[in-house]
């Protein structure tokens, strides 16, 4: 493996650096918005599928006591 030049290195992070698409920040705020929205969303279809489990399975359990 050939080594690189420290400086050589450097520029060539500064090039790989300059063609980053950088998102803007109303941009990051509505992506973070939105990953919170979904897992708000996420967790309450979670909640109310564990309800429903738990209701049918007391009401199953019950009819056999």
């Amino acid at each position: 493996m050939a080594m690189t030049n420290p400086m050589q290195f450097i520029n060539q992070v500064r090039s790989e650096v300059a063609k980053v698409a950088w998102p803007t920040r109303r941009e990051v705020m509505l992506t973070t918005m939105m990953v919170f929205v979904m897992a708000a969303l996420t967790a309450t279809f979670f909640f109310l599928v564990d309800l429903v489990i738990k209701l049918g399975l007391t009401w199953i359990l019950s009819s056999f006591h």
